[in-house]
Parts: structure tokens; C-alpha cells; sequence
């Protein structure tokens, strides 16, 4: 075979080879696929993010309402003092509530009867419970050495220059809820997060809300907020 023939053939065959498009489909999704997948994952990241943000809120929001109501159905002429027992079936609930996104392992739910002392006209923390897996604190104080009363005075409680305060002879059931996301996919898509959520509501009910000295719940059970 003559160089001649030898370059026809090869000039004949590269035309063909550029003129043939098969697989030229599947070489671009090969391309482009990781890239669709990564940004869709991204995706369902952020949303479902958003999702549990918001699943965390309605869990304040439902704890804080539902302490706030403690008493209501009670019948008695004596305003009762709400019980341990009251106050554990309110945080349970919450639990429960957050049950899909397991607050109570990634989280930590915090109540506070938020109340004000007519004698040294301060604010200050009569009883605070916990429920969650989550070692973290109250931001605000608790119900010991750092109660309003005893520790730094205690002008309210909440985020921004606006706090809750409780009115004379009531009490504001605040709610915090500390949590951890868990990523879905990995921790490459969204940096490590830690929602926090705050609810609050004044009580609705005829409640003896005892003594600053004097222990703000009745009944021995005690969902304490110590450190573990």
C-alpha cells in the first residue's frame, strides 16, 4: 500500500469518525449529571432546612400556649398551684410534637415561669424545666443562683431591645428550643446549624404563683435544667 492510499484511507475514516455523533448523548449527561445531582441536593437541603426551622417554631409556639393554659379546666374556688406532673405532660407534648425531626435527641426545649417581685421590683425566673438530650443552657438565667433575684438583675426576657416582661401578680410562660440540625446529606452542603426558637405568653388562667421563696411548682417530679 502506497503512502498515498494509506493517507486517503486515514483522511476517510477521520471524516466518518467526525461525522458520527452516536454516544455524544450520553457523554454530555455523563458531563453535566454530577453536576444536576449535586445542585439538587442542594436543594432538597436548603428546603428541607427551611422545613425544620419552622417545625422547631411551631414546637415553642405550641409548648408556650399550652403551659400558659395550665389550670384552666380546674374548678376548684382556690386557684391551684400547677404541678410538676402539669408542667412534664406540657414538655413531653413538645417532645412528641418534634417528634419527626427527634428533638428530643438533637434538642433541648426550656420553660420558664418568667414572674415579677413587687418587694424589690424585679424580674426573675421562679421555676424553669427541661426536656432534650441536648447539653445547653437557658440564655437568660435560671431558677438558682442566677434567678433575677440573686446573680445579674434580670431585665426580661427574649431577643432584641424590646424584652417580655410579667406583669404584676402574673406570669409568662417563656419557651427556648436549642437544636442541631442533622444534615441530610452532608455537612458539605450547609454549615453545622443551631436553630434557636423563643415563644412566650402570659398565663390565662387563676394561679397561685407562691412565694419568690417559696417553690413555684407542687409535686416531688422534677424535669430540672442542671447540667449533665
Amino acid at each position: 500500500m502506497s503512502i498515498s492510499e494509506l493517507l486517503g484511507r486515514s483522511s476517510r475514516f477521520f471524516t466518518r469518525l467526525r461525522k458520527n455523533v452516536r454516544g455524544v448523548a450520553l457523554t454530555e449527561f455523563a458531563v453535566v449529571a454530577p453536576v444536576f445531582i449535586t445542585l439538587g441536593m442542594f436543594g432538597f437541603e436548603i428546603a428541607y432546612m427551611a422545613v425544620t426551622k419552622m417545625k422547631v417554631s411551631q414546637v415553642a409556639l405550641s409548648v408556650a400556649d399550652n403551659a400558659s393554659r395550665l389550670g384552666q379546666t380546674d374548678n376548684s374556688a382556690v386557684p391551684p398551684t400547677i404541678t410538676e406532673d402539669d408542667v412534664e405532660a406540657v414538655l413531653k407534648g413538645g417532645e412528641r410534637q418534634g417528634q419527626s425531626i427527634d428533638i428530643g435527641a438533637n434538642g433541648r426545649i426550656v420553660l420558664t415561669s418568667l414572674e415579677y417581685d413587687p418587694v424589690t421590683d424585679r424580674q426573675f425566673i421562679h421555676w424553669q424545666r427541661c426536656v432534650g438530650e441536648k447539653d445547653v443552657q437557658s440564655a437568660y438565667g435560671n431558677e438558682s443562683d442566677k434567678n433575677g433575684l440573686t446573680g445579674t438583675e434580670l431585665q426580661g426576657m427574649g431577643n432584641g431591645a424590646s424584652k417580655v416582661t410579667a406583669p404584676a401578680g402574673e406570669a409568662v410562660m417563656f419557651v427556648e428550643i436549642f437544636y442541631d440540625y442533622p444534615a441530610v446529606f452532608s455537612s458539605a452542603f450547609v454549615p453545622q446549624a443551631e436553630f434557636r426558637e423563643e415563644a412566650a405568653f402570659i398565663i390565662r388562667d387563676d394561679r397561685t404563683l407562691q412565694e419568690p421563696n417559696e417553690k413555684g411548682l407542687s409535686g416531688s417530679k422534677d424535669n430540672g435544667c442542671e447540667p449533665s
